[in-house]
């Protein structure tokens, strides 16, 4: 639940006149007696939330504040005004439900998802796969049917390995959505697999088969395994072998540097470290 920012006399002219040139305020006039305005406040900040590097939500006490309220000529409560460089911009009087007040702020801000998206997008187009995958399943978490979101969070997702959750994705689009990104995408999917299936992880894995407890094996199919995005059983792979020796060859040093290498939000990545934390201490 986000909260409110009272506005003042104090503050008044810094948020409504000079931080509204930067980003849109909501301002909410209120009276702490009223049913209608207690209700219009769990409604507001239960939205807002999602807005809040776009729009600042703000709240006028029309009892301390009467000033305020009178300079913006307000008759009735609730009342909500969107407030952008000193002057209402849109607003509504009395209780309306959370899909009117969704509409509104849609005509006027960008869809809370945008700005995630952007910012997972350079990352990624950077190679930089550890801070462009939370940011896009923030994304993908506020609007999943966003297209934008269905091919960014496909896109990491392929990166990382997480083949079968990427395949789901694209599955779900429909076919008169499928533009060059899902080509793309399936192209990536395509030579993930076919890595999967390369003569040198196919001799590695007949050699472990024959040779069981060969850690030395283990560890070279674990490293191939991770260069095909296969992060799962490369880490299996190595922590089996760091279990029964710590200190076996590079087996330590690779584990930690797949762990670090995965991206928050990553379910191995914390599970890992838990699994290692334990072997260590």
């Amino acid at each position: 639940m986000n909260t409110a920012t009272a506005i003042t006399l104090d503050n008044f002219q810094q948020i409504l006149l000079e931080d509204s040139k930067e980003t849109f305020i909501l301002v909410q006039f209120w009276v702490p007696e009223s049913q209608a305005c207690t209700e219009m406040t769990q409604l507001l900040a239960g939205i807002t939330g999602k807005y809040n590097d776009v729009m600042m939500y703000t709240q006028v006490n029309c009892n301390e504040q009467q000033q305020i309220a009178s300079q913006f000529g307000i008759k009735s409560l609730p009342t909500v005004m969107l407030v952008k460089d000193g002057q209402p911009v849109d607003g509504f009087a009395g209780m309306v439900d959370e899909t009117q007040v969704e509409d509104m702020l849609a005509k006027h801000l960008p869809r809370p998802e945008e700005a995630l998206l952007i910012n997972a997008q350079e990352k990624l187009n950077a190679g930089d796969i550890q801070g462009a995958y939370p940011l896009a399943q923030q994304a993908y978490a506020i609007n999943p049917q966003n297209l934008d979101c269905q091919y960014l969070l496909a896109d990491c997702q392929i990166d990382l390995g997480q083949i079968v959750a990427a395949k789901a994705i694209l599955e779900n689009i429909a076919l008169a959505d499928q533009d060059n990104r899902y080509s793309v995408l399936q192209g990536k999917i395509e030579l993930a697999e076919q890595a999967a299936e390369s003569p040198e992880l196919k001799a590695l894995q007949a050699q472990l088969e024959l040779e069981p407890e060969n850690q030395q094996v283990k560890v070279e199919l674990a490293v191939a395994l991770h260069a095909a995005h296969q992060n799962e059983p490369a880490l299996e792979l190595l922590y089996a072998v760091v279990q029964q020796d710590m200190s076996f060859g590079d087996a330590k040093k690779h584990l930690l540097d797949m762990i670090n290498a995965l991206p928050d939000g990553e379910p191995l990545k914390s599970s890992y470290r838990r699994k290692v934390y334990s072997l260590m201490y």
